[in-house]
């Protein structure tokens, strides 16, 4: 029985170093065809060689391009719209100019006097000389009365029936838009023509009922 049990023993000890040899043999293997893999990898030909390093060049040649053209780019928009916020925030003074001209001539006891006709005038030589200004520095005041409504210039703040006018049409400014160069400094905001609800309203019911004049 101890013999039968040594024996036992004996084979598990032999299967178990076999079982070894046969682990560290495969991880041997493995370790060699990865070697080999990486010493194929690293001898190339020299033509391979070259192409490898032109591609390089290539590559670094190409993204050099790239940014110096984002460069360009970035010193050109500097130089044309560098002053865009202070132009933006200059625009204000046009407002204020037109607004206090609006509160001046509606006042009662200003009307029809001499000192509210002398003031007017300063105000409309200083607003000129703003426009003019703006204009030497390619600031520019969007078109848009009798315009159709431009989603790239205006913005519609209301609608006013007008049958005399295409819906869409603008029939009021309530406030200027400018342009800088080709780029949007400030939308018009504007008040846009529809049609009258009751003519509307008729031209619904003869669509539906014929006799209907």
């Amino acid at each position: 029985m101890e013999k039968e049990e040594k024996e036992n023993i004996q084979n598990e000890n032999l299967a178990s170093e076999e079982n070894n040899q046969s682990i560290h043999h495969g991880n041997q293997i493995n370790d060699d065809a990865d070697k080999k893999k990486e010493k194929n990898k690293k001898e190339l030909t020299p033509e391979e060689k070259i192409l490898e390093l032109e591609d390089k060049l290539a590559r670094t040649f190409a993204e050099m391009e790239n940014q110096r053209r984002r460069f360009e780019k970035e010193k050109e928009d500097a130089f044309e719209y560098g002053g865009f916020s202070f132009a933006k925030e200059a625009l204000t003074l046009i407002d204020n100019f037109e607004r206090s001209k609006i509160i001046l001539e509606s006042d009662d006891k200003l009307k029809d006097t001499n000192a509210l006709k002398k003031t007017l005038e300063h105000f409309d030589i200083i607003h000129k000389d703003l426009i003019s200004i703006f204009k030497k520095n390619d600031i520019k005041q969007i078109d848009s009365l009798n315009k159709k409504l431009d989603p790239n210039l205006h913005q519609a703040m209301m609608e006013i029936e007008d049958d005399t006018k295409e819906p869409g049409t603008i029939v009021q400014e309530i406030q200027k838009g400018f342009t800088i160069k080709n780029r949007l400094l400030r939308p018009s905001l504007v008040g846009v023509a529809k049609k009258t609800q009751e003519k509307t309203t008729k031209n619904d019911e003869s669509k539906e009922n014929p006799e209907i004049k």
